[in-house]
């Protein structure tokens, strides 16, 4: 479910970028624990309202995964008062667009409309919250949905396992070791009753935040949200255990095969710490150094200089409870994947023994000045950042001093961060190569 409407998306960028330096919002709580932020931009006639639930594929059932997800679908299925496939024609009809996404910690739905739309926006996300409809109608038709999404984005695409592939050898106990998208026999083998369930654990007020960003008059929405999501009933405390991983003390070697390719791929990735954590910016920083764009190490030595890479890159996939840290190559002809994985720990050896130069340095602050502005620069990524900070983080005032933390980090943090998760003795090496027999053809 990808967004559309190039227009609507320009008048974002337009009215959001004055702003991006210093965001100015409102939170209060209604009485049934619904959060709501508010944060008012009158430089152009859009509104963006959105919901964050905090449930992802990690609070699933590990027999029945992909239930996150095919929430995710399911509530569009239709309400009490919005019949069945009438959702999209509304927000098409009045000008707007809208869309869902599912990570493993949270689902995040959103509208953007011209600003005189903002009660009809309000009033589809109560009915989503307040009246689903859930039956069998429902659950038969995105089950389908569901599984064409896994074939063409999973199953026959080219390196499309391999994000399943690394979190299930990276995880052991905790439920990241699965991925969202989930197990499509635990679809098929779920009883309607088992979907009431899950919404009805999950989908309550108290586990989810609210945010309308744009322009708006703000006691006018203040009145419309209380009309309709202040009645809608307080769920019960959801009880969550926090799983502990063991920490990775040896080398984990898996391979995978992917009938899609026909190049082989090499991953290390490292269990990581959560994204709540100053580490966690660290290690994003350390991608940048090692990956961030044509001039970085990896791409400068293993592509530019030595020839061994057709493609390499580092990123730091930062979650809730943990972390993963990637390090991927594709080798040039004349080259094997344990080539590329001794180049890789070269580089990183070279952060963790020596400091980067001031120049690098400077360099790196300037991408991350650059990618704090560029984060909140139009509404539709301001309005995720404030739910993300809310609800994820612990802190919506993220939104302004996060960069404080980035500017803040030395030299020497970058060089004791690497040392102390970057260790060939604390990772994953996952060889994903074409199927054996075809590999010669």
């Amino acid at each position: 479910m990808r967004k559309s409407l190039t227009a609507l998306s320009a008048a974002l960028i337009i009215g959001g970028a004055a702003s991006a330096q210093k965001v100015a919002f409102e939170e209060y709580t209604l009485d049934n624990g619904l959060h709501v932020v508010l944060h008012q931009d009158k430089s152009a006639p859009v509104v963006v309202t959105s919901v964050m639930y905090h449930v992802g594929a990690k609070d699933e059932n590990p027999e029945r995964t992909g239930f996150a997800h095919f929430f995710e679908h399911l509530l569009f299925e239709g309400t009490k008062n919005i019949q069945r496939g009438e959702w999209f024609k509304i927000v098409t009809a009045n000008g707007g667009q809208n869309n869902a996404n599912t990570s493993d910690d949270r689902t995040y739905y959103y509208e953007v409309f011209p600003s005189n739309n903002l009660e009809l926006a309000l009033w589809m996300e109560s009915e989503r919250l307040m009246h689903p409809v859930i039956n069998q109608i429902g659950v038969s038709t995105q089950n389908e949905v569901v599984k064409e999404e896994k074939r063409l984005r999973v199953d026959n695409q080219p390196y499309g396992n391999l994000f399943t592939e690394v979190k299930k050898n990276l995880f052991v106990k905790h439920p990241y070791r699965w991925a969202p998208i989930g197990s499509m026999e635990h679809l098929d083998a779920a009883t309607l009753d088992e979907f009431l369930a899950f919404n009805k654990k999950f989908y309550i007020p108290n586990n989810a935040v609210l945010v309308v960003a744009g322009d708006f008059e703000k006691d006018q929405a203040k009145t419309w949200v209380k009309k309709y999501f202040g009645e809608i009933a307080k769920g019960p405390a959801i009880k969550r255990t926090h799983i502990e991983e063991d920490p990775i003390v040896k080398e984990i070697k898996a391979e995978y095969q992917d009938p899609n390719i026909q190049l082989p791929m090499v991953v290390t990735a490292y269990r990581t710490p959560s994204m709540k954590t100053r580490d966690a910016r660290v290690l994003e920083m350390i991608a940048a150094v090692l990956s961030g764009g044509k001039s970085s190490r990896l791409y400068k030595e293993m592509v530019d200089n030595k020839k061994m890479a057709l493609e390499v890159a580092s990123f730091s996939y930062s979650q809730e409870d943990y972390g993963i840290y990637f390090v991927y190559g594709i080798p040039m002809q004349g080259f094997e994947l344990n080539d590329l994985v001794k180049e890789i720990d070269v580089e990183i050896a070279k952060l963790q023994t020596e400091l980067i130069s001031e120049r690098d340095f400077q360099k790196l602050q300037n991408t991350f000045e650059n990618q704090y502005v560029e984060s909140n620069s139009d509404l539709e990524g301001l309005a995720e950042n404030l739910a993300s900070n809310y609800l994820l983080y612990g802190d919506i005032n993220l939104i302004n001093t996060q960069i404080d933390i980035y500017r803040s980090v030395t030299r020497e943090e970058i060089r004791e961060v690497a040392k102390k998760y970057l260790n060939s003795n604390q990772r994953l090496v996952l060889d994903y190569i074409p199927v054996k027999d075809s590999v010669k053809k």
